[in-house]
């Protein structure tokens, strides 16, 4: 069984490697340092290293066993491109999610320049999307990083977001989510940076997802944003019933230079 996940915006987790290192203001109060600790003193044998960077090799044909096709969030208990994972796991890695075409697999880094980088040595088929965090307007340049990654969909994750994000080019960008931080020592978010952020994607066609006010609990604070819930995500075809899934295909958006990202939406409105 995949690992499932309470993430709104994903379905499973699969994590290959564990393990990070603060790089930004917004690592200030990691969640999964906080889970990896916890683990660590269950004595789950991935995290027999706490919170130090480490591959999991055992880990990478996971997707491979699960037959129902699933959204996975690669890695959310570390970084893909954080520079102690070896370029030859990362390519394992994409190795799997190449074969395991019926997933849909969301690669999310801060790491922006590495994946740059590497970005035109990798595969990337359509079914794994390309996404950097960036929780303030100082970070806004990871996104400039994230342009030059021929993924069908490119996304971008504010979260947690700690200031105003300011001027957000969404050219050639097909999908942002925005979050405020949650748990022990978490940083308000202000309404105004919220809704700058949503009127910018809501006039530009780039599906906009609102996934928590956050607060210390996050639950109290909900995710209403405007009286509605902002659910929407890049078009994805279903797989046919039954059966091993087909490759489910994103909406076409290699092109970092359109002005009007090519997707469809599936928003699901709230009360």
């Amino acid at each position: 069984m995949a690992a499932k996940s309470s993430i709104e915006w994903t379905e499973s987790t699969w994590n290959p490697v564990t393990g990070c290192t603060k790089i930004s203001p917004g690592c200030a109060n990691c969640y999964a340092e906080r889970m990896a600790m916890r683990l660590l003193a269950m004595g789950q044998p991935n995290y027999a290293n706490g919170f130090r960077v480490t591959v999991h090799p055992h880990m990478l044909a996971k997707p491979l066993e699960w037959h129902q096709r699933q959204v996975i969030f690669v890695n959310s208990m570390s970084d893909l491109f954080h520079s102690g994972v070896p370029e030859a796991f990362i390519r394992d890695v994409f190795r799997v999610m190449s074969e395991a075409d019926w997933h849909l697999f969301q690669v999310l880094t801060k790491r922006s320049q590495r994946l740059a980088v590497m970005a035109s040595s990798l595969p990337w088929p359509d079914h794994v999307w390309a996404g950097v965090s960036v929780e303030s307007q100082d970070y806004v340049w990871r996104v400039d990083h994230l342009r030059e990654v021929p993924a069908a969909v490119r996304f971008v994750s504010l979260e947690p977001l700690i200031g105003p994000i300011g001027e957000l080019n969404l050219i050639g960008i097909h999908w942002v989510i925005v979050g405020g931080e949650s748990g022990p020592g978490a940083r308000p978010m202000r309404r105004d940076w919220v809704v700058e952020i949503r009127d910018r994607c809501v006039a530009a066609g780039v599906p906009f997802f609102f996934k928590q006010w956050g607060g210390v609990r996050k639950k109290d604070a909900g995710r209403m944003l405007g009286g509605r819930t902002w659910d929407e995500m890049p078009g994805v075809a279903e797989p046919p019933p039954g059966g091993r899934p087909r490759r489910g295909r994103a909406p076409s958006g290699r092109d970092a230079r359109s002005s009007r990202p090519q997707v469809r939406v599936n928003a699901r409105p709230g009360p």
